[in-house]
């Protein structure tokens, strides 16, 4: 666990985030050298009965990194950025670290924070959009953590999720830059006419179908419907700046699972193919579905189809991803006011771009559902309310 304080210290309850007096940044987690790699895998997969063989294969992407993802780095970075905005802007918030599938866990966190005092918890899971994967999940294992407290007697402290935050300014303009830089790493001639090809994690149809709230988005479901609302907005935001408009595609990447079951397409190594054969003269691969640069960005984008686009011939570039970037944080921190105002019975201004408007507060019930449900904290059916 990361502490910014001792944890026998009791928090105040004062200030802007009150009747908050702790966050949680809440996160996936990854190994950090080559012992860690399957034992953190055999986590990710634990219930699915995937062999030891299999994992070993899929380590070797870790491997190549020296058995080290760099996402657990990046969170430290975030977690500073977050404690200095806070500090800096005299928001009284206590910011804590627990990962999912990796240390520090969640579970050891949240005792942490019980046997300390805290009891109103807010959380910021590293996930922007709406799915199961990427919001229910991270719900489930703060159920699961909550659970194991309430087995070992601990006071159970109430939790708060903080709302998606994909077109949030402090998100977007961040990716914007990212994009705008990257065009400048491509050769002269080709730049202005450069695809876009914003990418983000597959996942499969029927999860995407049904992501978000039930019927909110109609068919085509919150994921889907959320990252092309906001590369639109990346979009208008490049030619507002640049005075080109640049052809753009929502694409995939790091699809896992059987192949008999659909998955959303088309993968980026494919669509990069797609547009040497359609005559594209270079793309901008923009990971506009995720936070930080750890794995499935270093290795799926910056390695595979990196290789890819240079056996094509095809001239590329991949933006940066927002990562610790001081908007970043001050996002997050715009978040935890506003929510906090809410729960003060307040009706505080609710920054979003794009035409989708703010997420909800609270998931409803049969948000992002599961095949198998499992009880989730921080939404209306949550049993932990």
């Amino acid at each position: 666990m990361s502490d910014p304080l001792p944890l026998d210290t009791a928090p105040s309850g004062d200030g802007s985030a009150a009747p908050y007096d702790a966050l949680l940044l809440l996160s996936f987690g990854g190994p950090e050298g080559p012992d860690d790699v399957v034992p953190f895998l055999e986590n990710v997969t634990r219930g699915r009965g995937i062999p030891r063989e299999r994992l070993e294969e899929v380590g070797a992407h870790y491997y190549l990194f020296g058995g080290v993802s760099p996402i657990n780095e990046q969170n430290r970075r975030l977690l500073d950025a977050l404690r200095s905005d806070f500090v800096e802007h005299g928001l009284d918030l206590p910011v804590f670290w627990g990962n999912r599938n990796w240390a520090p866990y969640l579970t050891d966190t949240l005792r942490e924070l019980s046997k300390a005092g805290y009891r109103r918890v807010l959380t910021f899971a590293t996930s922007a959009y709406a799915s199961y994967s990427g919001c229910r999940q991270y719900r489930e294992d703060l159920a699961a953590a909550l659970a194991v407290l309430e087995e070992e007697g601990h006071p159970l402290p109430h939790i708060d999720k903080l709302r998606h935050y994909f077109n949030h300014p402090g998100f977007v303009e961040p990716v914007t830059d990212g994009v705008l830089a990257a065009l400048e790493q491509l050769p002269d001639g080709v730049r202005e006419t450069a695809h876009l090809a914003f990418t983000t994690h597959s996942i499969p149809d029927a999860a995407a179908d049904t992501s978000g709230p039930p019927a909110a988005h109609g068919s085509g479901g919150a994921y889907v419907a959320e990252h092309l609302d906001v590369a639109r907005v990346i979009v208008d935001a490049v030619r507002e700046r640049t005075g080109v408009e640049h052809p753009w595609n929502l694409v995939y990447q790091s699809r896992s699972g059987s192949p008999s079951v659909p998955w959303l397409e088309p993968d980026i190594c494919d669509h990069l193919e797609e547009l040497k054969a359609s005559g594209a003269a270079a793309a901008v691969m923009v990971p506009v579905g995720f936070v930080s640069d750890h794995m499935e960005v270093k290795y799926d984008l910056d390695t595979e189809a990196t290789a890819k686009a240079a056996e094509l011939g095809l001239p590329v570039a991949r933006s940066a991803t927002v990562g610790a970037d001081p908007r970043f944080a001050a996002a997050v921190r715009d978040l935890v006011e506003e929510r906090a105002a809410t729960e003060r019975g307040g009706s505080p201004e609710r920054c979003a771009l794009g035409a989708l408007g703010p997420s909800h507060d609270v998931c409803p019930v049969g948000c992002c559902p599961a095949r198998t449900p499992k009880p989730a904290a921080a939404g209306a059916d949550s049993p932990y309310s």
